[in-house]
């Protein structure tokens, strides 16, 4: 277990992701490197007392998922998605995402995670690939998310999470910010979406029980007329 003095600072937690990971390739997404871990399971062991204590699960924020890897794609393929705009990417985990809209042109980029381990790797990350990222520790969901575009990538994994994340970026897209998301076959995906593209993503049999996920890229619609966003 990964002692608390150890996680408790940015230094320290940093220093906690460059041990337990390798700045690797993502395999959809050309151009971008993450830290990276080889194993998940050694890192969900290693941190799970001081996740636990903070009410978090998965360390999401080691291995870009295949959901995220579609999205970065499709924004790095029609850079128009997010040139200069300003997006957050929300529940950002390794900062994929993030990293991919400052690489097509964003002229204002956040990030925002409720794991502070996945904070300290988004940081790692951004300064890796020579992009620069707001990133902050906090829970935006029933805020202004104050952006253009808001991109939400492999979150739809937990019923009670999904539904509340599905009806604060349903309001937000009613509001006028552009919401898209990436999702290979998550039970808890929102269903009132428009499709704008499908990848065939390369994972691995641990974490997706699959070599590869077809993966969806979706727009996030507001609610039809007279409806509320619930």
């Amino acid at each position: 277990m990964a002692g608390p003095s150890r996680l408790d600072g940015m230094e320290g937690r940093a220093a906690f992701v460059r041990a337990h990971t390798a700045l690797e390739p993502v395999p959809m997404v050309d151009g971008i490197r993450l830290y990276t871990a080889s194993e998940v399971v050694p890192i969900w062991r290693a941190t799970e007392d001081w996740l636990s204590e903070r009410g978090l699960g998965v360390p999401f924020w080691c291995v870009p998922w295949a959901g995220g890897q579609a999205l970065a794609r499709f924004v790095l393929e029609h850079p128009e998605t997010v040139r200069g705009l300003r997006v957050l990417d929300f529940g950002t985990g390794s900062g994929l995402l993030a990293i991919a809209a400052a690489k097509a042109g964003a002229a204002d980029v956040r990030a925002v995670d409720v794991d502070p381990l996945a904070v300290a790797a988004c940081a790692l990350n951004a300064a890796a690939n020579d992009v620069v990222v707001d990133v902050a520790c906090e829970d935006i969901v029933d805020g202004n998310p104050n952006a253009d575009v808001v991109l939400a990538g492999d979150v739809w994994y937990e019923l009670s999470a999904s539904a509340r994340f599905a009806r604060w970026l349903r309001a937000v897209s009613q509001r006028g910010t552009r919401v898209l998301t990436g999702d290979p076959g998550r039970h808890y995906v929102p269903s009132h979406a428009r499709e704008l593209a499908v990848y065939d993503v390369p994972t691995s049999i641990d974490l997706e029980s699959a070599r590869s996920r077809r993966s969806r890229v979706l727009e996030i619609l507001p609610p039809p007329p007279g409806a509320s966003a619930e």
